[in-house]
């Protein structure tokens, strides 16, 4: 992991050595032990803005939000720059999952971003993102928007296995982990730190019959149009190693031509040298007493061509 030092006073050689020997045990997740050495640390050299630093970022893998801001207001009060300094980020994480929106206001600022004058929730038009949801776990990449600096809104339908559900907001950390290109465009993958605003809306697994991909489209939009969402997942989803999820893909959207070798399986549109399999593994997020019924007015659109089955509550 990496130590974020600046061109300052030299700290002591004890300082780099306790410091050095903290960051190696966060990188096997013993956090314990390492906050044990950062605090030794912070006693060597109190007036190095590292050192809290350094400390608020382990409060923050800790997800100990109090600890986190506490030491990163140190930090902050002894840094000799403001615009760029990672010192404001980290501690605008923290706010932000505080919900201390003046704190968090005043860190974007001084990290060099601007604000409309106001209060409350920082709310920027940042557009969409990728964002791993439980990146130390069956971690999945999905699309979302951007609320600010350190939030993101969920839009795709994430698959059950993540433990999150569409129109949830989580909250994310300042340094991407890959990229997603799309539309050429290259948009860096956040990864999540913990959820910070939950959904109300369930999310549901179906088996969908539907003749063309035009039919297929019509779910969506008729699901989208009720104000909830429904993903082909058969489309959308492709299982990736780790190393190509944390590198630069190429988005599918699940609705353009696109090939790679991990679109072949029993999850890709695309096996056996078909370009279209009429059943297909459906996401819908849409509430209990709406599900059904949006799903039988599409079967009522083309009664030849649709049908579904075997609707299932998943998240």
């Amino acid at each position: 992991m990496k130590i974020f030092n600046r061109a300052r006073q030299r700290p002591s050689a004890s300082w780099r050595q306790t410091t050095d020997r903290a960051f190696t045990l966060m990188g096997n997740g013993r956090f314990e032990d390492a906050g044990a050495l950062l605090v030794r640390a912070a006693d060597l050299e109190p007036w190095l803005s590292d050192s809290w630093f350094n400390l608020a970022l382990l409060h923050k893998f800790r997800r100990d939000w109090e600890q986190a801001r506490a030491a990163g207001l140190r930090a902050v009060a002894l840094l000799d720059r403001n615009p760029g300094a990672p010192d404001w980020w980290n501690l605008g994480i923290a706010a932000t999952a505080l919900q201390d929106w003046a704190l968090a206001r005043r860190c974007w600022q001084a990290y060099g971003l601007r604000l409309a004058p106001g209060e409350g929730p920082v709310s920027l038009d940042y557009g969409t993102t990728p964002v791993r949801l439980s990146p130390e776990g069956e971690s999945e990449v999905v699309w979302g928007r951007r609320l600010d600096p350190a939030r993101v809104e969920v839009l795709s339908i994430p698959l059950p296995s993540s433990g999150r559900r569409w129109g949830e907001v989580v909250l994310h950390d300042g340094s991407p982990h890959g990229e997603r290109v799309a539309g050429g465009v290259p948009y860096p993958v956040f990864d999540e730190i913990e959820l910070w605003a939950p959904s109300p809306v369930p999310t549901y697994v179906v088996l969908l019959q539907a003749e063309t991909e035009a039919d297929r489209d019509a779910l969506e939009r008729l699901v989208s149009e009720a104000g909830y969402a429904a993903e082909d997942w058969t489309s959308s989803v492709r299982l990736l190693c780790r190393d190509c999820s944390e590198s630069r893909m190429p988005a599918d959207d699940g609705h353009s031509e696109h090939h790679d070798p991990h679109d072949d399986g029993h999850l890709s549109h695309r096996s056996a040298g078909a370009l279209w399999i009429p059943e297909r593994e459906c996401g819908v997020a849409a509430p209990s007493g709406v599900v059904r019924t949006l799903l039988d007015r599409w079967v009522a659109g083309n009664r030849s061509g649709r049908a579904y089955r075997d609707l299932e509550e998943v998240c």
